[in-house]
């Protein structure tokens, strides 16, 4: 790992690339943190998440107090760890995507984080599809057996395959 130290700011690196990047503090003693690096970390030690100083002052949209304790009064110490599965989308989505995700869960009764996750994607719209013959005349001429389902009352019976 190494560390470079600008005028304006601290690269973390690791095998050449950065994997942290941080404004510079000059007053003395000063501490910045990112709660999201820290969420890692707190999947493995739930228990910490409510005394956490990377967390102090880290304030998240009410949708997401709502989320814990619906989590917490389904599954119960595993709530909290579910919870912060949900925040460690954070790592990789914005705030706001994440927040729009977890409004949509709570509207939709779902609350566990790969149910949420799924609201992160982008979402196509389904609507009647058809099916055009348009450039493709020689299936025109294709014609397609109407199937007897008697045949597989001999699979339910024994003396088929």
């Amino acid at each position: 790992m190494v560390v470079k130290g600008y005028t304006d700011r601290v690269e973390i690196c690791f095998k050449g690339q950065i994997i942290a990047d941080h404004r510079r503090l000059w007053s003395q003693e000063d501490v910045s943190f990112d709660p999201v690096h820290y969420l890692a970390l707190l999947e493995r030690k739930p228990g910490a998440l409510d005394h956490a100083r990377p967390l102090e002052g880290w304030h998240l949209p009410e949708c997401f107090d709502v989320l814990r304790k619906r989590l917490e009064n389904a599954l119960g110490k595993k709530g909290t760890g579910e919870y912060i599965r949900v925040l460690r989308l954070l790592e990789k989505h914005s705030p706001g995507a994440v927040t729009r995700a977890v409004e949509k869960g709570l509207e939709n009764g779902v609350i566990i984080r790969d149910g949420i996750a799924q609201y992160l994607f982008p979402q196509e719209e389904w609507g009647e599809t058809k099916f055009s013959l348009a450039g493709r005349e020689h299936l025109r001429y294709v014609k397609v057996a109407k199937t007897d389902i008697s045949e597989y009352g001999a699979l339910l019976s024994g003396q088929g395959a």
